[in-house]
């Protein structure tokens, strides 16, 4: 991480240490950030792999985030002059979640049919009461089978 953030896992460390001095969040155009203050510095969490600010689109999401992960249940100020909930956020304009999510929704739903259907076939192999077949006789079957649709084709 660069210098003029803060990461994650540093802010947790300092809450465990109870060395952060305070926390506000700061409306931005598009979203919220949180500038954490510690020692005599102030510093913006920053995102992941990135020396940017992270932004929340949503004031309760970020406010979610600040007590949930990172446990910090005081917040000192909230300063929404700069914020503008319309304007938009570079790279975040997400037309195909919709798509996505009624995809990882049809998969979910064939997974849980497909293993639906799995535990109904070892319950019917397991049962004394099923009557098995021989490959043999399965194969004579579907043998005459073809042969009357090789026959039917042909006329």
């Amino acid at each position: 991480m660069g210098t003029h953030t803060i990461d994650t896992a540093t802010v947790k460390r300092l809450v465990e240490a109870r060395a952060l001095r305070g926390a506000a969040i700061i409306g931005q155009p598009g979203g919220w950030s949180v500038l954490l203050k510690y020692g005599m510095e102030e510093r913006p969490l920053g995102i992941q792999r990135a020396d940017r600010p992270r932004l929340w689109r949503s004031l309760d999401t970020c406010v979610d985030y600040l007590k949930e992960e990172l446990h910090i249940g005081r917040i000192d100020l909230v300063d929404a002059t700069q914020h503008s909930a319309t304007a938009s956020l570079p790279g975040k304009s997400r037309p195909d979640a919709a798509e996505r999510m009624r995809n990882a929704f049809a998969a979910a739903e064939h997974d849980r049919w497909f293993r639906e259907q799995v535990e109904i076939g070892l319950k019917e192999a397991d049962d004394p009461a099923t009557k098995w077949i021989p490959h043999e006789e399965v194969e004579r079957q579907f043998g005459q089978l073809r042969e009357e649709l090789r026959k039917r084709i042909a006329q």
